[in-house]
């Protein structure tokens, strides 16, 4: 086990649950986030876990951006992906010559750490498990899902399996891929029905098991997908998505997908997605614009249509701004361009 300290840039729910885990196995790490209540809480009291897979409590060293000094080789960054170029920012001072960032975020973040780094110096992360940050020191950690670690130019190098087996920690089933632009891609398909999904106040499950609305959230779907094939990349499912079902229009394989889909998302302590908790509980932007507005503009480039996704991003918009409501006839707007 390396006694150099793996930096984790963002205590929240993915952040928070990696780093407490790893340090609960031995590992060395130390935390960056900030909100100093969380600092201070995570250094002394130490952070909570808690929820149906597993609780505990475990102290760890922890520093705002400003108080942190030091260079590291590892850091995990998993923060929200529009605070991704602002992170950026205030990390790579304290990135050692030759070390890595790897992206455990939701969106296509990879682009722009290597954009920034090099992408000899990114490794792709990809997570999907359940967790919600709730207040300083306590995070949920709602339920297992899947998680994968990958070069971004596909090749399985030491460094992508030293990250898969710190991961594996967290998660045992975790995976070392080939290919982890296809879990990325595959997540911004799963991901557009998340943010459709917090249009409403419904959960998750909920919200995906209207029937009247099914064809709203196949045609998001089919768009990212689209989108996936047009950028030469091979989306891989998990938890229940099918991209291939999406991709080729399929309402019946559509709808097997999504069945499985509100399964999983049944068996989860966390019912609502971390965009709902956004915009209903924490009355803050979500990552709209920096996950799901980068597919408006590949679709521009591309020459692909992504009426709906346009659509579902200008009503997120609006929630984001007050001038609509979480509501369920903001998905029903919706049906004309998705028909």
């Amino acid at each position: 086990m390396s006694d150099d300290p793996i930096l984790i840039w963002g205590a929240g729910a993915i952040g928070g649950i990696i780093g407490a885990y790893l340090a609960r196995a031995g590992h060395a790490v130390h935390m960056v986030d900030i909100v100093p209540e969380h600092v201070e809480a995570m250094r002394t009291s130490g952070l909570h876990i808690e929820g149906p897979v597993k609780t505990f409590t475990q102290v760890l060293p922890a520093s705002t951006p400003q108080e942190l000094t030091g260079r590291y080789s590892r850091i995990i960054l998993a923060v929200k992906a529009h605070i991704t170029e602002a992170a950026l920012d205030m990390l790579i001072p304290h990135l050692a010559e030759g070390g890595y960032v790897v992206s455990a975020q939701n969106g296509l973040n990879e682009r722009t750490i290597a954009a920034r780094i090099g992408a000899e110096n990114t490794v792709g992360c990809f997570v999907n498990y359940g967790a919600d940050w709730l207040e300083p020191g306590r995070i949920l950690f709602g339920n297992r899902a899947a998680v994968a670690v990958g070069e971004l130019d596909g090749q399985i190098t030491d460094r992508a399996r030293d990250v898969h087996a710190l991961l594996s920690v967290l998660e045992p089933e975790a995976v070392l891929t080939d290919n982890i632009w296809g879990y990325l891609w595959g997540k911004m398909g799963y991901g557009s029905l998340l943010f459709c999904t917090a249009l409403t106040p419904d959960s998750m499950s909920d919200a995906m098991a209207r029937p009247e609305h099914r064809e709203v959230y196949a045609r998001l779907g089919h768009e990212v997908m689209t989108l996936a094939a047009a950028e030469g990349v091979t989306p891989l499912g998990f938890n229940g998505f099918d991209p291939d079902a999406f991709r080729r229009a399929d309402r019946a394989a559509i709808d097997a997908s999504m069945d499985k889909m509100v399964a999983h998302n049944r068996k989860t302590a966390k019912t609502h997605s971390g965009i709902w908790r956004d915009l209903a509980v924490r009355k803050r932007r979500t990552e709209v614009d920096a996950q799901i507005g980068i597919m408006v503009e590949l679709g521009r480039a591309h020459g692909v249509d992504v009426s709906a996704i346009a659509r579902m991003v200008e009503l997120i918009h609006d929630i984001e701004e007050g001038r609509r409501p979480q509501s369920a006839e903001l998905v029903t707007e919706m049906l004309p361009i998705c028909t």
